[in-house]
């Protein structure tokens, strides 16, 4: 449907600078999330987007056509906002209509948008009905539905499911996957959720500070992250970090100590010297029960079963904020002293910056 470029977007509200500019490239069909904690600017960027807010400085290019001046309506986009905004005095079919009965559609054609519409979202049984009779999840269908009629060339959700309890915001993550597979248009989705980004997106975005930190498919972010913002907010639990208390370079390997510990790390060193404070990163996940006692000792203090899997919390190497992610029938207990064993080609390495140190290739680490 439409490709959608920001080119070195600053946003300020009067000396507050909240996007240090953003340059973005998203492609024709890709569903691209923008995630970070609340306040990053990831809403402030969408709103740019729609024309709703005005950039600083920077422009926004839709199908390569620069809308940077254009108004919202002259965009090609429809948005999706986190109050359903729905008019309850109408009905389901008429809060549909609306925006084509404000475009002055004629009856056949609103009729056939807004019955296709109906039968994407599975709504064709309620047009009947008033907003107050529908679930949470129907009058987000239906807010949906009124972007849908539209035809647009982009999508975009501000945080549409945060009024939702947790089992709809999971059926409703699945029914948005679902209809960016039907409509098969560019989609751009804000949450501040982590899960979600992870489960719907194409590509995702991370915004921290009014700067992106890192863009790209989820997995990639995930087993790649290039800052410690980024490998501490994907993925669930978050990355367990550890600060070295020696580092050892000895050629091409960085060794490093933690605890008792001595860890050879799979990373290039040539920005590295001896002595210098590396965070080690390891997923929680990553972690799993010393056969033999040796290893990093942690101190159990919370246990979490939810079946498949046990979420451990704990004490390890001076982190208060420990945890590791175990079979769901292992029988540890609170006040327990434990042994983790580490996988060094599954740690992650930050410098005192904050930023990731690059893995070596595997035919290196081999």
């Amino acid at each position: 449907m439409a490709t959608l470029k920001l080119e070195n977007i600053f946003k300020s509200f009067g000396e507050t600078e909240v996007l240090k500019d953003i340059s973005l490239n998203i492609d024709d069909k890709e569903f691209v999330v923008f995630v970070g904690p609340s306040g990053c600017g990831k809403t402030t960027l969408l709103r740019i987007i729609c024309g709703l807010e005005e950039a600083t400085s920077g422009n926004v290019f839709i199908d390569e056509e620069d809308v940077s001046n254009a108004q919202p309506v002259d965009r090609g986009i429809s948005m999706v906002f986190q109050s359903y905004a729905l008019y309850p005095h109408l009905s389901v079919f008429e809060n549909i209509a609306f925006p084509l009965r404000v475009a002055k559609i004629n009856e056949a054609e609103l009729k056939e948008r807004v019955d296709r519409a109906a039968e994407i979202l599975q709504l064709t049984d309620r047009l009947d009905f008033k907003p107050g009779q529908l679930s949470g999840g129907q009058r987000q269908r239906v807010a949906i539905g009124r972007s849908i009629v539209r035809n647009p060339r982009v999508f975009l959700f501000d945080e549409p499911l945060s009024n939702l309890d947790a089992a709809l915001r999971g059926d409703m993550r699945v029914e948005l996957a679902k209809l960016h597979q039907n409509l098969k248009t560019t989609m751009v989705y804000v949450t501040h959720d982590q899960i979600e980004a992870m489960t719907m997106a194409d590509k995702i975005v991370v915004l921290n500070d009014g700067v992106v930190q890192q863009f790209g498919a989820p997995m990639e972010l995930y087993h790649h992250p290039r800052t410690k913002f980024v490998a501490g907010f994907i993925g669930h639990p978050k990355m367990n970090f550890l600060t070295t208390t020696s580092t050892v370079v000895d050629g091409s390997e960085l060794k490093v100590n933690i605890g008792e510990e001595t860890i050879s790390l799979p990373v290039e060193t040539g920005q590295t010297k001896s002595g210098d404070i590396i965070e080690l990163g390891i997923r929680p996940e990553d972690l799993v029960l010393s056969s033999d006692n040796q290893g990093l000792s942690m101190n159990v203090e919370v246990v979490e079963h939810i079946g498949a899997t046990a979420i451990i919390y704990g004490t390890a190497a001076g982190n208060d904020d420990f945890c590791t992610v175990l079979p769901g029938d292992t029988l540890i207990h609170p006040g327990e002293t434990i042994s983790l064993s580490i996988d060094p080609s599954k740690c992650h390495a930050f410098d005192s910056q904050g930023i990731a140190l690059h893995r070596k290739q595997a035919a290196e680490v081999s």
